[in-house]
């Protein structure tokens, strides 16, 4: 059976605050190892009022430690702005409290502020219109090039790094966590450097990406997993997870490429209860969309008063349009066709609800479904 497991932003909805995210966190965790998750995935996400994971080393550390046997991990580490030996010590850290139970998982999102820069210097894209493959919908792709030039990301830059700090390249962060583990690693000069916590930790170490840039080949050429984002770039999945096997070299620990694929879903006992749920949702993307950083999460009444404009609609249409919404069979039905199109090997998914018991409610629901159907 493919392998079911969770990302979680522990969101912060309408009305609530960050403690109870966090609480909310911890008993989610719990219900997923109880109904037979095999990751819990905890998000980076920084100036966010919705979003309480600012922090995965410490909230993987509480997560851990709340349960006994799901692997916890990170969806992903921003290397952008931190040092490959501070990663290391924390997650190294982590393994010896509860080893051989932590993923490492490294993205290229805290780099951000180039690449919103870049967005907004190249020529746009040519374009595209949704197609289906399989029963899979690949959307139209969203460009973030309209709202690039905004101020407040120069600024959160600015924040996550010391004055003067630049990033290094991403694929040298990746090589000097590997050296660190390994006890491998050398200077430019040879000089030698070890860490500890950290050495010889048993860290699974993911790559992951939304499109098939940097990091799908940084992955693929050290014979690394993958896990292509469905849930945040819908239109480039297939894309990403063709250049990774593509590009894909052999390791000592993966002889075959390894992917993982994360899709939105919300499951209720009728499609009509799982709409309602969901329907806060496409409030919730625009305004990430817009640059404002997620929101509280609305409730379903909040989101029904918002006036939506064409241009709100657009804004949102192909994560609203690919968020899997629905009673247990459809979701599973859904998530089948997402796994045997991409080819992934593990799935992982995400859900935001306004009420934590509808979100608990959703995990239970498909954890059971994905073991008898799938």
């Amino acid at each position: 059976m493919t392998r079911l497991s969770i990302l979680d932003l522990a969101p912060i909805v309408s009305g609530g605050d960050a403690r109870q995210a966090l609480a909310n966190t911890l008993d989610l965790a719990r219900v997923a190892e109880a109904a037979g998750y095999h990751r819990y995935w905890l998000a980076e996400h920084h100036f966010t009022p919705g979003v309480a994971s600012s922090a995965p080393a410490v909230l993987i550390g509480a997560v851990a430690a709340a349960t006994s046997t799901i692997r916890v991990g990170s969806g992903a580490v921003q290397l952008g702005h931190q040092t490959a030996l501070g990663v290391v010590e924390q997650f190294g850290t982590l393994d010896a409290l509860h080893p051989g139970r932590i993923d490492l998982g490294l993205g290229r999102s805290g780099q951000r502020a180039k690449e919103f820069r870049a967005a907004a210097e190249a020529p746009p894209p040519p374009p595209q219109e949704a197609r289906v493959v399989d029963g899979l919908l690949i959307p139209k792709p969203f460009s973030f090039a309209s709202i690039a030039n905004k101020s407040i990301f120069t600024l959160w830059a600015q924040l996550l790094q010391q004055p003067g700090a630049e990033s290094p390249d991403f694929a040298e962060q990746v090589d000097d966590i590997r050296a660190f583990i390994a006890g491998a690693y050398r200077s430019a000069e040879g000089l030698e450097a070890h860490v500890n916590p950290g050495e010889g930790a048993e860290l699974e170490l993911w790559i992951l990406g939304s499109s098939g840039g940097q990091s799908a080949q940084v992955a693929a050429e050290r014979g690394l997993p993958f896990a292509a984002n469905y849930h945040v770039s819908p239109s480039a999945v297939l894309e990403a997870v063709e250049a990774y096997r593509d590009a894909f070299k052999p390791s000592e620990l993966h002889a075959k490429p390894h992917v993982m694929v994360s899709a939105d879903v919300v499951v209720a006992e009728t499609e009509a209860e799982a709409k309602r749920i969901a329907e806060p949702y496409g409030l919730w993307v625009r305004s990430i969309r817009t640059g404002e950083g997620a929101i509280p999460f609305p409730t379903p009444e909040e989101a029904r008063a918002h006036e939506w404009s064409p241009e709100d609609r657009e804004l949102i249409a192909d994560r609203l349009d690919t968020q899997f919404v629905g009673t247990p069979e459809q979701v599973v039905e859904k998530l089948r066709i997402l796994r045997d199109v991409t080819g992934a090997d593990e799935l992982l998914v995400t859900t935001i609800t306004h009420d934590h018991a509808d979100r608990v409610r959703s995990a239970e629901l498909l954890g059971r479904a994905w073991k008898e159907l799938s």
